[in-house]
């Protein structure tokens, strides 16, 4: 599966509106695409209470990096993520933060099929 980025404002915004999950060092939010397009994207946040420019773009690196490793496994294709950083993701070890993650999108995949396949 490859991965795209979300690059404008109305891809994050339709991503708040579907579901999301909270996890200790982040919040996924999903949405499925309307065009149609395979391509699975991701989106990155950090907002200013998370810290200064050099704590905000750790907190990215560190949630890019875990997208890059599970989106493909845990994602599903035609569906966009938003990845918005919390303050426990720069003091969780990585493997938390991977299970943090891992376990956000297997429930957002449940989610996302048992809503597609409601009528």
């Amino acid at each position: 599966m490859s991965l795209g980025v979300i690059q404008t404002r109305a891809g994050f915004l339709a991503a708040r509106h579907g579901p999301s999950i909270p996890k200790r060092s982040c919040v996924i939010q999903c949405c499925a695409r309307q065009d149609g397009e395979p391509l699975t994207r991701y989106g990155l946040t950090a907002t200013k209470r998370l810290g200064n420019a050099v704590v905000r773009n750790r907190a990215r690196r560190r949630l890019r990096e875990a997208a890059r490793q599970l989106l493909p496994e845990f994602g599903l294709a035609g569906h966009d993520y938003v990845f918005i950083a919390r303050h426990g993701l720069l003091t969780r070890a990585w493997a938390d933060v991977l299970d943090d993650v891992r376990s956000g999108l297997i429930s957002l995949r449940a989610s996302s099929s048992t809503s597609s396949a409601a009528p």
